[in-house]
């Protein structure tokens, strides 16, 4: 499993004040390209969002659905991302002195993808999620100094 960690400068709740807009998912997750909606009540545990990966005009659409939520601390989702198949991430956030520590997980759970051997496919999964982390932070911490 890749695992990605960073200190963002905010609180773990400005953290999820971007995580629980789902609108925002395309500014800090790499690969995704556009949002096309966002279930009532996300995140709540089984809703999803509805976005769409690639560059145009080469862009699939498709979903990533809420397994686990508890903020300001947990969120685990599963995105979707045929035809290369679905990955669980996992997003850990604990305070630091100096805001958050921010942990993200990314491991293939379904389709040809997860097929890969790790040595082979978590390289570039942490180099990917390495540039969503720090988009993450530059989110969450410019919302907060916007305010």
């Amino acid at each position: 499993m890749a695992k990605n960690v960073r200190i963002i400068h905010c609180s773990p709740e400005a953290v999820f004040d971007v995580l629980r807009d789902g609108w925002l998912y395309p500014t800090w997750v790499v690969g995704a390209s556009r949002m096309r909606g966002e279930d009532r009540g996300w995140p709540a545990v089984g809703t999803k969002i509805h976005h769409s990966f690639g560059i145009w005009p080469f862009v699939i659409n498709d979903t990533t659905t809420v397994l686990e939520y508890d903020e300001p601390r947990r969120m685990v989702i599963q995105a979707r991302g045929w035809p290369v198949g679905e990955a669980r991430v996992e997003v850990e956030v604990e305070p630091h002195p100096r805001g958050s520590r921010v942990t993200l997980r990314e491991n293939p759970v379904k389709g040809p993808g997860s097929l890969v051997p790790g040595f082979i496919a978590q390289p570039g999964i942490w180099l990917r999620n390495h540039e969503s982390i720090r988009r993450l932070g530059w989110v969450a911490a410019g919302r907060v100094s916007s305010r």
